[in-house]
Formats: C-alpha cells, structure tokens, sequence
C-alpha cells in the first residue's frame, strides 16, 4: 500500500497542471503571467473547470475539459478548476483533474480554487501540495485563520494567492457584513489585511459579482491588486456593473470568472463549439463594457 500511494504521489509530481515543463525552469510571476495571458488574448475572462456529471454532454471528464479548454484557449486569462469537483470522484480524482488540464497552454495560468485555510502547520503543507505538487499558479485561500493561516502560501513569491474576501452567495451576508465596532464590514477589514499581507506583490482578492458595490469597495481599499470575480453567469451577477466596479484605475487587474454559462452551453454533441460561442461573448461584453467605463472616467 505505502509503495503504491508513494507511485502515485510520485505520478502527480511528473504531470505539472496544465503539462506545464518546469524542467529548469523558472516560473514568471503569477501577476505578469495572467497580464501577458490578458494582453495576448485580449481577454479578462476566466472559465472555470467545474465538471458536473449531471451537466456533462457525455461522462468522460478528462476528453469533456480538454476539449472545452480546446475551444476556448484563446478566449481567456485563465482557467479555474474548483477542486471539490474533483475531490468528489474519489481516489482517482485529482489525477483526474491533472489529466483534464493537460491540454492548457503554458502561458495560460491556472488557479485552484481551494479555498484553504489552517493553522500555519498544516496551510504548509497545502500550500506544499497546490504549488510544489499540483504546480498550480494560484490559489484561493480562506484568512478566517489569519496571518500565519495565509503566509505559507504567500512565501511563494512567484504564485497568486487569492484571499476569499466577499462571496458571490446569498448567504455571504450572514458573516462578511457583520458590523466591527469600528464600522467596517468584515469583508473590508480582510480586504484590508490582504493589503497589508502584500508584500510580496502576489496577493489578490476574490470578491463576487451579485454584489458590485461590495466589489466596489474592495478595489477602494486594494487599488492596485488583482481581484478575482466570480458569480458571472449561472449566477447572474451584473456584468457590466462587476466590470466597472473590479477594473483598477488603468482597466486592468481584474479576472472574471465564468463556469456553468462556458461549460454546459449545451448539453449535444456540438458542445465544446457552444462553449467557445458562450466564451466569444462574455468576452467581447467585458471588453464592451471595460472600453466604456474607461470612456465615462
């Protein structure tokens, strides 16, 4: 037993996300990564990898992704994959995920939505698993532990780390807009630690699109940081409004995130074509709607 979990640790090592070869390599930062990916295809959009096996036009995960990430790759800042949809499979599932990211062009970062967060002992070694292991370029991190729960994943200087600051969920409310004595919603008060933790200049944000005045208030107090927008589609988030409240002050360092409304386009055999169409739209209205708030400044 011991001998094959070490193979398949050992396995998980030599297939980087994406096939990325890191083989002598140095890895850019994560920041220039997603901006040059950005440039490039002249793109904010991220598509994120949730498989759904109910959703699926056909139950073979890996051949599924690839071909959406096929049809999609010049279309996109980045990609998402939300591990929980993989850790769901069992056993084979995260070989699953590393077999599905293979077709990612290595300029394409790739940011694992895990949201992590422990005592600093144990964020180590997420963090030794998602970057070291998994070779991720990002990561979305859970800073209900504080500090020393978030610092292992800032150490990596050359990865994203995306502090979950306000949430695109209905439920969001119940704890990120309780009231401090001093005012401040909890939401700002971790929008202000990540700040404050960015020393390194490899910490962003993540802040939903169902609510962009909250998203507003986020790029208020992390003026120059990149901040990370889900919610876009399925969860009818308000595009135009996400865009002009995430977008710094030069148009940039905003990433937004689309799954459900990409992936399950349609459900027939022509679905990776449907999910590129889904793609060409949000991101020519993202592009629509980025030259326009530009315009009105």
């Amino acid at each position: 037993m011991r001998r094959l979990l070490e193979a398949k640790v050992s396995k998980a090592r030599e297939i980087p996300a994406g096939g990325r070869d890191t083989a002598g390599g140095i890895i850019p930062m994560f920041s220039e990564k997603v901006r040059a990916a950005a440039e490039t295809n002249n793109s904010f959009l991220c598509i994120g990898l949730d498989p759904d096996p109910e959703l699926m036009a056909h139950p073979h995960i890996p051949s599924f992704l690839q071909e959406i990430v096929d049809a999609t790759s010049d279309l996109v800042c980045a990609y998402k994959p939300n591990l929980a949809f993989f850790e769901a499979l069992g056993m084979g599932g995260m070989q699953t995920m590393l077999e599905s990211l293979r077709s990612v062009p290595k300029h394409i970062p790739i940011i694992a939505d895990a949201k992590r967060g422990d005592i600093d002992n144990t964020a180590r070694f997420y963090a030794r698993a998602l970057f070291d292991v998994y070779k991720f370029d990002a990561v979305t991190v859970n800073a209900y532990g504080g500090r020393d729960a978030v610092q292992p994943f800032i150490d990596y200087a050359d990865r994203g780390v995306l502090v979950w600051c306000r949430s695109s969920n209905p439920g969001a409310a119940d704890l990120q807009d309780m009231k401090l004595e001093d005012g401040r919603f909890v939401y700002e008060a971790i929008a202000e630690r990540a700040r404050e933790w960015n020393t390194r200049g490899n910490v962003g944000v993540v802040a939903g699109a169902t609510w962009p005045e909250r998203i507003e208030r986020v790029r208020d107090i992390c003026p120059d940081m990149w901040i990370l927008v889900p919610g876009v589609g399925a969860q009818e988030g308000d595009l135009e409004a996400a865009v002009q409240a995430a977008m710094n002050a030069d148009g940039g360092r905003f990433i937004l995130n689309a799954s459900r409304a990409v992936l399950y386009a349609a459900k027939d055999d022509g679905y990776a074509k449907s999910a590129r169409k889904a793609a060409q739209k949000l991101r020519s209205r993202i592009n629509l709607m980025r030259e326009a708030a530009l315009a009105r400044r």
